[in-house]
């Protein structure tokens, strides 16, 4: 794929590995290293059928390719009881048969062009997207239009692709070791809300989908007005009038759309355990409710999962790794819309126990709450923000992907929007939300394996550090 004519502006990002020289906020400026978001926004075209699609158009002429997204606002929080995983199955039919491409026709025809494609299904959207050579633009919105619009399930496929999803399950869940039990338990935490289930669904309601609720399904949310498509790369002068002719006539439900809250969750410390037979090694999973995308709290608190989390230089890898504390510590926190989720899964070294670091991060917490960050901290957890928002500009379809997904409040602006947000959250607001919704509110679950397994750990955690790490060392 070839480079964004912007990439190699992210060279001029701050190294995030140290602090800038910058005392003050006043002397923190980024902005400069921003401009790359400015100048590429100002090229984005932006259109709205009168069906309600909402269309971005990027030209980046020196492109070979066209890349296409194509989000639809139905993901798991849409499916009602007994109809769980519905969003996700119909990802996998839509590949699989349309009016005019019966079949694998679709996929037949992408890959003669040479195209990339994929999709993925989240508890928020649906999304399709697609790379092509520029010459295929045209076919290209043909073929996404007839199986958007025009999907054909029979039976047969019903039956094919769930068994592909159940096979999906069983490698992404059910083999391995704590995952399934794992997520439940987070799941358990807010049961009763859009988001109590698996986007994955049960394999009991998979199992009941019948041609006549997945076409329900489909009439009911794949419609112009849930849908936002992006198109960058060369695209030709008439590109607006290519996606006229597929998608105008693409008529709006008659369904009223689906409306959602924030949820309003109780958080409070809670300690829970499982146990596996296949687990290798003990491990401890912590968890925090935190806030949709669109509240006012979000930025600070993604700033604040880097910083305590996901940075390379991170509080939590600073004072577990150069200890020798963890084998390897993990965190994917979720960003709903109308929720949030901050993790963090750690795996201890030998003589260290779950408990040992589950006090750790509620310290390093403490921490951030009685001292709150000092500026060039910040400064630096923002840098490693931009630096990441600059690294996607250099893939098309990634980049395709994200304005897609764009919130609705930053409708004109979707880059330089959020990194304004961003870049005004201050020392203060960190301290505040990691009192917030984080200090002394953690979900922590520990994942244990076999008995004997664990037996061994534990006489590991009473042998001198030396012996306990040789002795690891060898069974690694």
């Amino acid at each position: 794929m070839s480079a964004s004519g912007y990439a190699a502006n992210t060279s001029h990002v701050p190294n995030t590995n140290h602090a800038p020289n910058a005392k003050s906020a006043q002397q923190c400026q980024l902005d400069s290293f921003a401009k790359p978001l400015f100048e590429l926004e100002q090229n984005i075209e932006y259109h709205q059928l009168e069906n309600g699609l909402r269309v971005r158009l990027l030209p980046q002429p020196q492109q070979q390719t066209v890349n296409i997204s194509t989000l639809f606002n139905v993901g798991s929080r849409n499916e009602p009881q007994g109809q769980t995983g519905y969003a996700h199955l119909f990802e996998h039919l839509l590949f699989k048969g349309s009016e005019n491409l019966p079949g694998d026709g679709y996929a037949q025809q992408m890959n003669r062009i040479g195209a990339r494609f994929n999709a993925s299904t989240f508890f928020d959207f649906t999304r399709y997207y697609a790379q092509l050579p520029k010459q295929a633009l045209a076919l290209g919105l043909y073929l996404e239009a007839d199986r958007l619009r025009r999907p054909v399930i029979t039976e047969d496929t019903i039956a094919n692709q769930q068994g592909a999803v159940l096979q999906e399950m069983a490698g992404a869940i059910d083999n391995q070791p704590y995952v399934r039990q794992a997520m439940e338990y987070l799941l358990e935490q807010v049961k009763g809300t859009p988001y109590g289930h698996a986007v994955i669904g049960s394999k009991a309601d998979l199992m009941q989908a019948d041609k006549a609720s997945l076409m329900a399904f489909h009439q009911h949310y794949y419609r112009p007005d849930y849908a936002q498509m992006t198109l960058i790369g060369a695209l030709p002068d008439n590109t607006l009038e290519l996606i006229e002719h597929e998608f105008a006539d693409w008529q709006k439900s008659t369904a009223a759309p689906s409306r959602f809250n924030d949820l309003q969750i109780d958080a409070k410390a809670s300690h829970g355990s499982i146990v596996d037979e296949r687990g290798p090694w003990p491990a401890v999973l912590m968890a925090w409710h935190t806030v949709g995308r669109n509240h006012q709290d979000a930025e600070a608190i993604a700033l604040l999962n880097q910083y305590l989390f996901q940075q390379r230089d991170s509080l939590l890898a600073r004072r577990t790794t150069r200890a020798q504390q963890t084998m390897l510590h993990l965190s994917y926190p979720l960003a709903l819309e109308h929720h949030g989720v901050a993790n963090i899964v750690l795996v201890p070294r030998a003589n260290e126990s779950l408990d040992e670091l589950a006090t750790i991060v509620e310290t390093l917490i403490d921490d951030v709450v009685k001292n709150g960050i000092s500026e060039p901290q910040l400064c630096n957890v923002k840098a490693a923000y931009l630096e990441t928002k600059l690294a996607k500009l250099a893939s098309p379809l990634t980049l395709a992907n994200m304005l897609s997904n764009s919130q609705l409040r930053d409708k004109r602006t979707p880059l330089t929007s959020p990194w304004q947000r961003t870049n005004q959250v201050t020392s203060d607001d960190m301290a505040r939300v990691a009192a917030k919704y984080y200090q002394h509110k953690a979900v922590r679950l520990d994942m244990l394996p076999a008995w004997y397994i664990r037996s061994g750990k534990t006489l590991l955690e009473w042998l001198p550090k030396s012996w306990s790490q040789w002795l690891e060392e060898q069974a690694l």
